[in-house]
């Protein structure tokens, strides 16, 4: 035995002997019944009591929690069993023994538990203070995903991370044999996570605790603010308490933990369950959102599996035939003869999240947009088989743009684990304040969407970032001076390329001559900020010896992205264009006018209409030119990168066999580029018509006319503004 183990031991020892002499000294204590067969230390004199406690930090905290608690079910379950012991299958988590064992403080191998524990031992100091704890970083959830680089709070999601997840979910399913989602299946029951699954809330789709379905995105970490970003963060490690006053420094009417279910973000600005209240916490939204999904599954327990279905929060394995059918969970049901047996393997992954959205009571606040998700998307599934599906039309499975962390645009880079610097400023939560701090960005962790810090530079005064100007891909230097909060928006809804890349790219080349140097240059999404400045900005490609419009000027307070636009929420005001414009619909507005842009007879239509039939006809030229001109005929893919495919059967459209990388278009001429970049412009910024239509209607109009040049395009009774 080396000497370093054996001062361990020594230490472990004389704690643990302390602990007991304390016991001895206050019987009624759960200190008492720590241990099993332990001598028990007498102490000589009471009054050694009191400075005894003074050597065990944070005792009483620690003394009240549920860590501490020997009497109860998590400590006490195996008692009776023959032998006493708790497996290895649940000792990591129910006896400080197993703890050990399983982190290698016993001197066993790390990460795993090589021998059932005693019964009686609550989770004490040596627990979690050890020197194999103060090692752990890493953490391996059920799913085998591993989580690195957390420091403290790895001991916490050691064990608050459940004990299944979607991949278990999916091997019952698998070796039921179920031949299909619908069909009950003898050998398949309920899959349970377990109890106060935190982490799982927390990680989201980064460590799949939850079951998700096929094809769709999912939030991962969730992001709150520096300095409450971990469980130590919002948690006293010893008493396990909520932090209340921390929450109550940013979050207003905190006096509580009660209060603490009504907190909801600014952002969340969707009613999620439905039940039209934006008002309600996160926790209400993911309450409301359970009883739709536990109304799915008995409708669909009673339709497909033909069992009526009722659930019990506390009583096991929860799910039992509701042999009488009136929905609820009575007396003589709740026996364990009597659990549910008609499971299918749809129903199952439903009950598998409805039970993880139940088992952490938390998780509101832990990662409730992940849960919001697993919710909705059970119910939706389930819907798929209902005579009546359960409504949610009203519901909301997302978050605005900004804030969807289970979207494409934050998601993109999940395998990686980093975002590159070139991506960084804008879809990372930490990108523009590190653009803005040091006019570059190198590249940062993934994020769960943007949050709080990546506008406001304070969050008690919640005060805006600066940025005095903005740099645009052109080399343009603006800004809303009488607004420059606005300029922030400006820093990421600028694009990425512009007339300057693009003339840079196709210069010195022959028009229709194919050059292997040539690309389809991408402007990117939302581009809104340079639309809006239209030739300052520079940001669609300009024909030579045209002149175009610049910064569209709308009467105040419709002037900046903000006067339009909540900040948060992202969406327009609607309702005050159509009071203003006197129109049904924002669609419909057109400033006065006589010119007929799109040449379709029709000088009344509103300019989202002039602006769909260019960039229609355009498309329809680019198409003409490359059938006809070059010989290699194109089709186009919003949604799919590269956007530009080769369209080997000649149909108009791409298919799933030509919609691979290596059928991406290869035939650029510098005409074909200039003309690809500004019809791709047109569609990713959706808002065109609003933001600047009359230079928007000038590219279109100019593109159309050079594309004229080399193929016939009907510029008949088209006007350019």
């Amino acid at each position: 035995m080396t000497r370093p183990f054996l001062r361990y031991l020594l230490f472990a020892g004389f704690l643990l002997l302390a602990l007991f002499a304390l016991a001895a000294c206050k019987p009624a204590a759960p200190v008492a019944t720590e241990t099993v067969a332990q001598p028990t230390a007498v102490c000589p004199e009471p009054a050694v009591c009191p400075d005894l406690k003074a050597d065990v930090p944070f005792f009483e905290g620690w003394q009240n929690s549920a860590h501490a608690q020997a009497d109860s079910p998590p400590f006490t379950h195996w008692n009776e069993e023959n032998p006493a012991e708790i497996p290895t299958t649940c000792a990591k988590c129910h006896s400080s023994y197993g703890f050990l064992d399983y982190v290698g403080a016993d001197g066993s191998a790390a990460g795993v538990v090589d021998a059932a524990a005693k019964t009686g031992s609550v989770i004490t100091c040596n627990t979690c203070h050890n020197a194999a704890t103060q090692e752990l970083s890493t953490v391996v959830f059920p799913s085998g995903a591993e989580i690195g680089g957390l420091g403290g709070e790895a001991v916490c999601m050691t064990c608050h991370q459940g004990t299944a997840s979607m991949v278990q979910v999916d091997e019952a399913i698998a070796k039921s044999g179920a031949a299909d989602d619908d069909t009950i299946v003898d050998d398949l029951g309920f899959t349970n996570l377990h109890y106060y699954a935190a982490a799982v809330s927390r990680y989201g789709t980064l460590v799949k605790g939850g079951y998700e379905y096929k094809g769709k995105l999912y939030d991962a970490l969730w992001e709150h603010a520096k300095g409450v970003d971990t469980c130590v963060d919002c948690h006293n490690s010893h008493s396990l308490e909520i932090k209340v006053e921390t929450c109550a420094a940013c979050h207003e009417g905190i006096k509580s933990v009660e209060d603490v279910r009504d907190i909801r973000m600014i952002s969340s600005a969707y009613d999620y369950d439905g039940d039209e209240d934006v008002e309600e916490g996160i926790a209400g939204e993911i309450e409301g959102l359970r009883g739709l999904l536990l109304e799915a599954m008995q409708a669909y327990a009673q339709e497909v599996a033909g069992s009526p279905l009722a659930y019990s929060t506390d009583i096991y394995p929860y799910f039992f035939t509701d042999t009488n059918a009136n929905g609820q969970l009575d007396a003589d049901e709740g026996i364990f003869p009597n659990s549910f047996k008609s499971w299918t393997p749809r129903l199952g992954k439903a009950a598998y999240n409805y039970q993880a959205s139940v088992k952490d009571p938390g998780a509101y606040v832990h990662g409730g947009k992940y849960i919001i998700q697993l919710l909705y998307d059970s119910i939706e599934s389930l819907n798929e088989k209902l005579a009546t599906p359960v409504d949610l039309s009203t519901a909301h499975r997302d978050d605005p743009g900004h804030f969807a962390g289970d979207t494409e645009p934050f998601r993109h880079w999940d395998e990686e684990g980093m975002v590159p610097g070139t991506c960084a400023k804008c879809h990372t939560s930490g990108g523009l304040p590190q653009f803005l701090a040091n006019n570059t960005n190198i590249s940062m962790p993934v994020s769960d969407g943007l949050s709080c810090e990546t506008c406001h530079s304070n969050l008690q005064t919640f005060a805006r970032h600066e940025s005095p100007v903005v740099t645009f891909p052109s080399g343009a230097k603006l800004s809303f001076e009488d607004s420059p909060d606005d300029n922030l928006c400006l820093n990421c809804h600028q694009g990425q390329q512009s007339a300057v890349s693009v003339g840079r790219l196709i210069a010195g080349l022959d028009p229709d001559q194919s050059d292997e140097k040539l690309r389809f240059l991408n402007i990117h999404y939302f581009a809104a900020g340079a639309t809006l400045f239209g030739t300052e900005a520079k940001g669609m490609y300009e024909y030579p010896n045209k002149k175009y419009a610049g910064a569209f000027s709308h009467p105040a307070p419709q002037n900046t992205c903000s006067g339009c636009h909540d900040a948060h929420a992202l969406a327009p005001d609607e309702a005050a264009c159509i009071a203003c414009h006197r129109v049904e619909e924002p669609e419909q507005i057109r400033m006065k006018s006589t010119g007929d842009y799109d040449g379709d007879g029709n000088a009344e239509e509103g300019l989202k209409g002039e602006v769909d039939t260019m960039a229609e006809q355009l498309y329809a030229a680019m198409q003409t030119y490359a059938r006809d001109a070059l010989k290699a005929p194109i089709a186009y893919d919003p949604y799919a990168y590269p956007y530009f495919f080769a369209d080997s059967n000649d149909n108009g459209k791409v298919d799933a066999e030509e919609m691979k990388p290596d059928n991406s278009y290869k035939n650029w001429t510098p005409r074909l580029v200039a003309a690809a970049y500004n019809y791709q412009y047109v569609q990713k910024d959706p808002g065109a018509y609003v933001h600047n239509a009359p230079y928007i209607l000038q590219v279109l109009y100019d593109t159309l006319d050079d594309l004229g040049k080399k193929v016939p395009i009907n510029m008949q009774g088209k006007v350019r503004p």
